[in-house]
Parts: C-alpha cells; structure tokens; sequence
C-alpha cells in the first residue's frame, strides 16, 4: 500500500467493518473510491482524513514513540510465557526479565534457545511462591487462558476467580506487588458470559490495591503486524502510584503491513523469507484449493465442487468465510489459528497450493527469522499460533516504559 493511498479492504480492516458495509459505503457515496489499471479498488487517504482512524494513522507519533528509552532497567516478570512473542516485545522495549514462568516444555525449550540468559521456571504455575520478588518488580505480565469463573460469592471478587489462571495470575500480584500489571486476552472476554467475567477481573483488580485503566481492545494490523489479530489488553497501576502518570495508548504506524511485508523483502523484514518445513495438503484437498484464487475462499469454488467440498455446512447460514480460504498478498493474513490446514479457518498460501510454513507463521506474527522454534512441527504451529505478535508487544511495551518513566520522574 502506498502511504497515499489504501486498499478498500484494509481500509474496512481499520474501520472494523465487514466487506458488505463496505460496499454499502461505496454504493451510498459515504467515501469517494477509485480502480487502478488492475481493477484494485482503493481511497485516497487526503480524501479520508475527517475519518479519525484514519486522521490518527496519518498524523502519529509513531517516530517519537519509537525513541522512548527506560531511564533505569525496568524489570519484569512474565507468567504464561508461551513462545516469547510478549517477552521478546517487551524486551526489546527495554524490559529486563527476571523470571517467565511456562507450562508447556517445547515453549520452554524455545524460550531457553533463543535466550540462554533468561531464567525459565517450567511449572504449574500454582506450584510458585512469588513472595521473594517483592517489591523488587515493575512490570507483571501475563496473557491467562479465559476460563469460565464459578462465582462461588456475591461480590465478584478475588476468591470468586479460584479455581482459575486468572486467580493465580492475581496471586503472583498480590505477593510481588509490582508498579504495574498488564494482561492480555481474546477480544472475547470483554462479553464472555454476558460480561460477568470481565466484571469480576474488574472487581478484583480493585481489591488487590489496582486501578484498571479502562481495557482496549488492539488490533495488530495498527502497530507494524501483517495480521488482522486483536487482543484485549488490560493495564493496571498500583494505586499509590496511579496520580504520579498517566498511561497514554501506543499510536498506530502509518500504513497496514501486509503477506507482501511479511514474506519480501522490504520494510519489515531485509530478506525473502526463508525456507522452512510446513504441512502438506492431501492430494484430493489440493485440487479443490487449486482452484481458489488469491485472496478468495469456497464461494469461489465451481457449484459442483462447494457442495462436494462443503457437504452439509453447504446449506447452513453464514458466510463460513474462512473455509477454503487462501490469502492475499495485498491484505494481512487472517488471525493465525494453531493449525495451518483446519477445515474451518483455512490458511492457504497465497501463490502455491499448500498450508502457511513455519516460517511464514513466524513472520506473520513478527517474529525475527533468528528466533527457533522446538518441537515438532504441530507444537512450532501452535507455540506460534498461540503469541503475541511481537511488534505488538513491542508497542505496548514502549508505552509502560514511558508510563514508568512518568513514574520515575514523579517520584524525584
């Protein structure tokens, strides 16, 4: 995409809107599109700029952002590790890892390989005491698996969450009371059960001596990512220390990373990307997707074979957009699931007939092509699958150290 320009469908990404709206938008007149010679349609971003979202791409900080620098070592602790696409974000923002807690030995193994020096509790994570940690911390972070909560009392608080990893995550706050907590979560969890369980994070929050800024949900194609993920972010400041600051959310880049990005070289990355292993398609499946064109799914497969391919989701509502899907290389990929070939969010390559590599998923997610992966080759898909897109990371990370930074001056 040129930085004059935007393609209608990234522009629709920005807005959070479906292709329909978007093509309503058009027919309406709400915003003056144009073709190029290839037939792409696009806007031209002088003509948009009454449009905050796009008015706050155009117009951001993102350069000054990027020099934000911690006045002294910040250090932190991640729980929920996973791979380390949060870790090495916030690494490379400036934060010193005294400890990543983890489950899963192949993201242990990783997170070990590629940073030696890292101190890597492989546990459950209800076996750590966190208490020697106190107030020696000033960030805590973890992105907890969304599990239903029981609400064994009224009020919705901090024993209303045991059970859970939420629970413990507020457990390792409780006991090493850092500046700063943040978690990270599916843009889901805002409404699971009707909002009861955002209410009781809230509600426990507060009681554990934290005030939550009001959580927001990021969309990665904002912050360099060539992926349409959006997580829910959550930050919490001591309460001492809430009137010394105030957070400011990171500001997007100036323009949505693409596959093009992701696997040229170019701005995001100074090589091709390289090979690597990846699934295979069966041979009867290969020929369906053979016949889906760049950046379509199984509408635009002939009748004949949607129905044989399809079967009896063929005749059920919805647009079931993600079967049959291959990607564009003009557009950011799809949410990256932890499988490249599932039926339902299909992921297909977007000029060879077979699933994403490993490599390709890596860069998707803004990993660096020296950052390895261990395990076989189902638990590197769903170790990458699983992260936080590392410049995603890296964009909040360099907002709390600003934050922080506020903090410090404050307090002198």
């Amino acid at each position: 995409m040129e930085l004059s320009r935007i393609s209608d469908k990234n522009f629709a990404d920005i807005m959070g809107v479906s292709k329909r709206t978007l093509e309503m938008w058009k027919e309406s007149g709400k915003y003056a599109f144009h073709q190029d010679e290839n037939g792409n349609q696009f806007f031209y971003l002088k003509d948009l700029m009454k449009v905050p979202q796009v008015k706050e791409m155009v117009e951001s900080p993102w350069e000054d952002e990027m020099t934000v620098k911690p006045y002294r070592e910040y250090t932190s602790i991640e729980l929920f590790a996973g791979a380390g696409g949060l870790a090495l974000g916030m690494s490379m923002a400036g934060f010193h890892h005294v400890m990543l807690n983890e489950i899963n030995h192949d993201a242990c193994q990783t997170l070990l390989l590629n940073r030696p020096h890292w101190h890597v509790a492989e546990s459950d994570i209800h076996q750590l005491n966190f208490s020697r940690y106190e107030g020696q911390i000033d960030l805590l972070t973890g992105g907890f698996p969304c599990q239903a909560f029981s609400y064994a009392g009224n009020k919705g608080g901090f024993e209303d969450t045991r059970g859970t990893l939420f629970f413990e995550l507020a457990r390792a706050v409780k006991e090493v009371s850092p500046k700063i907590f943040v978690c990270e979560n599916v843009k889901g969890l805002a409404s699971h059960d009707g909002g009861r369980t955002l209410a009781t994070i809230r509600n426990t929050i507060a009681e554990i001596g934290y005030t939550l800024i009001e959580p927001r949900v990021l969309h990665a194609i904002k912050y360099r990512v060539p992926q349409k993920r959006e997580r829910l972010i959550m930050i919490a400041v001591r309460n001492d220390l809430v009137k010394k600051a105030t957070y400011r959310w990171p500001s997007p880049y100036h323009r949505i990373m693409t596959l093009r990005d992701a696997f040229y070289k170019g701005e995001l990355y100074e090589t091709d990307v390289p090979l690597s292993e990846g699934q295979k398609y069966p041979e009867k499946k290969r020929k369906v997707m053979e016949l889906v064109p760049m950046g379509g799914y199984w509408r635009d497969l002939p009748v004949h074979v949607q129905k044989e391919y399809m079967g009896g989701s063929y005749l059920l509502e919805g647009g079931k957009t993600g079967m049959a899907r291959r990607l564009s290389l003009e557009e950011p990929s799809l949410t990256l699931t932890c499988a490249p070939a599932q039926k339902q969010t299909e992921r297909c390559h977007p000029l060879e007939t077979r699933p994403l590599t490993v490599r390709e998923y890596a860069r998707i997610q803004t990993f660096p092509d020296d950052w390895k992966f261990v395990g076989n080759l189902t638990s590197q898909y769903r170790q990458i699958g699983n992260a936080v897109p590392v410049n995603l990371a890296y964009a909040i990370g360099r907002s709390l150290v600003r934050l922080l930074n506020d903090i410090e001056q404050n307090n002198g």
